[in-house]
């Protein structure tokens, strides 16, 4: 049997890309969706491709995603759908789907209410898991709370992670500012968890950690870069739905550029590019490892009276 929780990640990658294109493809069809499916099974999943719990998740998602939304509005009043980010919205479609409308001998609601908050905490932003199992423990309360009887079995507690022994994914980022008029303008980046950031790519093969910045963000959001000085550093645990878990170490760089239209890669993580004012900035919702970086830069560009 495919394991369940790369099961409903594959459909999650496959949601995510009907909810992304469907804005301008009304007619994204049932059959171009399983295609889809069939694509991210392949190549995230390679053995799973006959995997039936998947194709019949994601049926009954999109048979039941105009029922679930009104339940999504009804449970989260203060978060309209469409501000709801795409990861978010899709993983409630499947623990509401899994939840309302699974076989409960199968997939008991308390499952499916974990599963999802899995999902948020390994896809989603740093709020995510708190989210869905807010909207999910709302419904689960108001359909009486079936299955609370049943006693879980204790879980083992999770052994330390070792960060040492993780593979290393470098990335080098950097917060772009140019002078538009008489004001200065920053560039940021917006992914698909609702969050404003900086732009970033991959280090690798012998170029120096400047140089690799300069050619990713060059090829990101298509500006040539000034490094001007280092901002700082984060690393962080992310999550791959085969490869498991990666330490990602980013280095931040200030840089200067001229004052021109983004042009945003195509990217499934990234869905929009825009100059900022620095008036705008606390208005924006930024990761919070992210903010101390814009500070210091704010601070040195005062310095320098620009």
């Amino acid at each position: 049997m495919a394991n369940r929780h790369l099961s409903r990640s594959i459909v999650l990658q496959t949601l995510f890309e009907w909810d992304f294109t469907l804005p301008n493809n009304k007619e994204n069809s049932e059959s171009n969706i399983k295609e889809s499916l069939k694509r991210n099974l392949k190549e995230f999943a390679p053995g799973f491709e006959d995997d039936a719990f998947v194709f019949s998740l994601i049926e009954q998602v999109l048979k039941k995603h105009k029922v679930i939304d009104e339940i999504i509005e009804k449970a989260a009043p203060d978060w309209p759908l469409d501000k709801i980010s795409i990861i978010d919205r899709n993983i409630l479609r499947i623990g509401l789907t899994e939840l309302l409308f699974g076989d409960r001998k199968e997939v008991p609601p308390k499952v499916a209410i974990n599963e999802a908050i899995e999902l948020a905490k390994t896809f989603g932003g740093e709020n995510s898991g708190k989210f869905v199992n807010g909207v999910l423990g709302a419904v689960y309360k108001e359909i009486g709370e079936p299955g609370k009887e049943q006693i879980s079995k204790k879980k083992k507690p999770e052994e330390a992670l070792d960060i040492t022994k993780l593979p290393v994914e470098k990335k080098g980022g950097a917060l772009v500012y140019a002078r538009n008029e008489d004001k200065i303008v920053f560039a940021l980046v917006h992914d698909v968890f609702g969050y404003w950031t900086i732009s970033k790519g991959g280090i690798d093969g012998e170029d120096s950690e400047e140089e690799a910045t300069k050619r990713e963000i060059k090829q990101e959001i298509g500006l040539d870069i000034f490094i001007e000085e280092k901002l700082g550093e984060n690393e962080y645990v992310a999550s791959h739905p085969v490869k498991g878990k990666i330490l990602k170490k980013v280095v931040y760089f200030l840089a200067k550029s001229e004052y021109k239209e983004l042009v945003l890669e195509k990217s499934t993580g990234l869905d929009n590019a825009r100059w900022f004012e620095i008036s705008a900035i606390p208005g924006l919702r930024i990761y919070n490892d992210i903010i101390p970086l814009i500070s210091k830069a704010i601070e040195i560009l005062s310095s320098k009276k620009l």
